[in-house]
């Protein structure tokens, strides 16, 4: 499977059944070469005029099932959200 193939399915909590977005990115162990965790975009802070927001890093051992559609995680998203970190201009 490619990245691109990834990006286009959608990530859902089994534990609630939460719709927690589209993988935007994946963490990669060096020099290993192994996945080690998958990030989606969080919700943003009021339309992200208050901040970036938190982004989900899901770690690999977590999924449950990759399907033709969707990522199925047995996760607690409330304990996976870490803050985007902010790109481009410092102000």
């Amino acid at each position: 499977m490619s990245f691109t193939e990834l990006r286009c399915k959608e990530v859902i909590c089994v534990s609630d059944g939460r719709r927690l977005g589209f993988v935007c990115d994946v963490i990669i162990k060096v020099p290993e070469g192994c996945i080690e965790a998958i990030l989606v975009p969080g919700p943003s802070k009021f339309f992200g005029l208050w901040g970036p927001g938190e982004d989900y890093v899901i770690p690999w051992g977590r999924i449950c099932k990759v399907g033709p559609d969707i990522i199925l995680v047995d996760i607690d998203p409330e304990r996976c959200r870490r803050p985007r970190e902010r790109k481009g201009l410092p102000f």
